[in-house]
């Protein structure tokens, strides 16, 4: 049975030492890890959390980049340092979480989209490989991995298909560098979900199982019964992560263009969601 968990923008932004209390919401709701949003290494003692989760019998499934705004591997120079710090200072708060791998946009600023010369992308897409030599370098000698994500369109004209995404691992070329993929995203983007799986193959590290609204998996027009078939094709045996937001969390609604509500609540998106998800993998 894959791990199943939820994502802390489900309840919270930012995650905090001060919201160590969702830790044992989360076990209540019946998850075996947990994906910590963290946009700020400074925002937690990664001891104190780790200590949460060892409490509830959880563990810290991976770290969900937060790329916003002055983090960017392909901006300007400071914001590719502020984008290179960060995320090596998330890597230090990994090796005390016992976390096996970072996940997100990586090479970006979330919401930096637009139309790009040809010559333009290849010089940003040179830059972020470079970059990402280096962190690579790092996770690898922590033992942890970093997972790429490609986002939608409207997110970031950089990396959108799992295509994309191999190429950009293959430029890389360093074994702590795979993919994440989202079915929210990939219904968006990919002409067959689970063919973008089984092309991603061992290159896959993490998957956001989510339903194509970005509400609870399960209750949507997802090809489940594909997406399973092929994560079991690949041997995949990373985590299924619930990567949902609704408007209370205001920050990320904001970033994330969500108006309204796709579940009755919270709490339904990841008790119905997880029971789906370990009923349907499980089987």
């Amino acid at each position: 049975m894959l791990p199943i968990g939820v994502n802390t923008f489900l309840l919270t932004s930012p995650f905090t030492n001060e919201r160590i209390d969702i830790i044992r919401q989360f076990k209540d709701w019946g998850c075996d890890a947990i994906e910590i949003a963290l946009e700020d290494a400074s925002h937690i003692d990664p001891h104190l959390i780790k200590q949460a989760l060892d409490d509830n019998g959880l563990r810290c499934s991976s770290i969900c980049a937060a790329m916003g705004p002055g983090r960017d591997l392909r901006g300007n120079e400071a914001e590719q340092q502020q984008a290179i710090d960060y995320i090596s200072q998330v890597l230090d708060v990994m090796t005390v979480l016992d976390c096996p791998v970072m996940v997100g946009p990586l090479y970006s600023t979330v919401g930096r989209a637009e139309q790009t010369a040809e010559d333009a992308y290849k010089s940003q897409w040179d830059v972020v490989v470079k970059h990402l030599k280096t962190l690579a370098a790092r996770a690898g000698d922590l033992g942890k991995k970093l997972a790429i994500e490609p986002l939608n369109r409207y997110e970031t004209d950089f990396i959108n298909t799992c295509e994309q995404a191999l190429r950009l691992v293959g430029d890389v070329d360093h074994d702590a560098v795979g993919l994440l993929l989202d079915t929210y995203h990939m219904n968006i983007e990919e002409k067959d979900s689970a063919a973008a799986i089984r092309r991603a193959g061992k290159h896959l590290l993490h998957v956001h199982a989510c339903g194509c609204d970005r509400g609870a998996p399960g209750n949507d027009h997802i090809d489940w019964v594909g997406i399973r078939d092929a994560l079991k094709d690949i041997d995949y045996s990373g985590s299924l992560v619930i990567e949902s937001f609704t408007p209370a969390v205001k920050v990320i609604a904001k970033a994330a263009s969500i108006w309204r509500n796709f579940e009755p609540s919270r709490e339904a998106i990841a008790v119905n969601g997880i029971s789906f998800l370990r009923t349907h993998f499980g089987a």
